[in-house]
């Protein structure tokens, strides 16, 4: 027989509240956890459109190009301009080209931005690599200042070894740029003196 003392209402119910906190606690860190894991998935294998980050080299440069076009979004209300310095370019696969987009602080306060992207066609993603990139960083930009931002890219010539990808000519690569919320503008907004403050918004 066994000598274990059965558990009284109150263990039972510590014992399940253990439980449920642990749970939750599992559950709260996944969630945190889910979208840089999700977003460096996508920036690994070039799934939704997503370009990869790649490392400057030497690779094959071959006589196919391709037609890379730069778009910009930017929320309307928001008091900044964004726009690509170059509408599109032709690159041969396995060339490095740099190009800028500038954003502009319209407004009459401090601002801090940063931008997301995504290729399309979505098939092109694993394909585009960029060797440099202002995507995710946060930028700090005083009343009525420009900052001219670079993209360093190339398209992946092993590309054309694959006959799936034949039709595909031209690629677009696209920012979304949008005011930062993070702990890193507060930090950034918090350094900035009160005579570039300015006044409203």
């Amino acid at each position: 027989m066994s000598s274990k003392t059965p558990l009284t209402p109150a263990q039972k119910n510590a014992r399940i509240a253990r439980r449920l906190f642990l749970l939750t606690g599992g559950m709260v860190g996944a969630a945190f956890a889910a979208a840089p894991l999700y977003d460096m998935f996508c920036r690994t294998t070039g799934f939704g459109g997503k370009p990869l980050v790649a490392q400057s080299g030497d690779r094959p440069l071959l006589d196919r190009t391709v037609k890379v076009r730069f778009d910009s979004n930017v929320d309307s209300a928001l008091p900044w301009r964004f726009e690509p310095l170059q509408r599109e370019v032709k690159v041969q696969l396995g060339e490095e080209r740099l190009v800028h987009y500038r954003v502009t602080n319209v407004s009459q306060r401090p601002l801090v931005g940063t931008s997301t992207y995504n290729v399309t066609p979505e098939s092109a993603g694993p394909w585009f690599n960029k060797i440099q990139c202002f995507c995710f960083t946060e930028q700090l930009l005083l009343p009525g200042q420009s900052v001219d931002m670079p993209v360093i890219f190339f398209v992946d010539p092993d590309m054309d070894k694959d006959r799936r990808y034949d039709n595909i000519r031209t690629v677009t690569l696209s920012y979304t740029f949008f005011e930062a919320k993070t702990e890193r503008a507060r930090t950034l907004l918090g350094g900035v003196p009160a005579a570039d403050t300015g006044k409203g918004g």
